[in-house]
């Protein structure tokens, strides 16, 4: 089996990962008590190296929306509106997401102490574009997230969380 997670050192803590497995689904179902101990949102994602897959996948959706988040509270900001009262506006409609509501927060109060780091998430969306270029696949957003990531590490951010994006805009 392969049984990446999500959910960082808090959901470890809480045992409430999603974890994501590829496996034979028999093997799977001898392993499930285990991931039970470990988290909530447990899925056969297919065979294995699926979970892998899957792991990439939501690594992908994270920096994108961080950047998107990113870029709307410093538009706030630049524009002349207060950045916190956008996102609690933001927050009753369909912008809505995890993502703002725990790292917008944490780029507002700018409290980037490391939940996952810049260059762990780097790492990982650098193995996208190199799974994705093997696949002969384009991920344009993808490479620029990529490319922000590279300007954080620059400007040494790598070890604070990844929320910490916002100070390479």
């Amino acid at each position: 089996l392969d049984a990446p997670v999500s959910g960082g050192e808090v959901g470890a803590k809480a045992a409430s990962l999603t974890i994501m497995v590829g496996g034979k689904p028999d093997i799977f179902e001898r392993a499930r008590p285990l991931f039970e101990k470990m988290g909530k949102n447990i899925t056969l994602i297919g065979d294995v190296g699926n979970g892998q897959v899957a792991k990439v996948a939501n690594q992908i959706v994270v920096a994108l929306n961080i950047q998107a988040v990113s870029e709307a509270l410093r538009f706030s900001k630049k524009a002349g509106a207060d950045p916190s009262i956008v996102r609690r506006a933001l927050m009753g409609g369909f912008a809505a997401s995890r993502v703002l509501e725990v790292h917008g927060e944490r780029m507002i109060n700018e409290t980037f102490e490391p939940g996952f780091r810049i260059r762990l998430h780097h790492k990982d969306i650098s193995l996208a574009l190199e799974s994705a270029r093997l696949l002969e696949l384009m991920l344009p957003n993808t490479a620029m997230v990529h490319q922000l990531m590279n300007g954080a590490l620059e400007k040494g951010l790598g070890d604070k969380d990844h929320s910490a994006l916002i100070k390479a805009l």
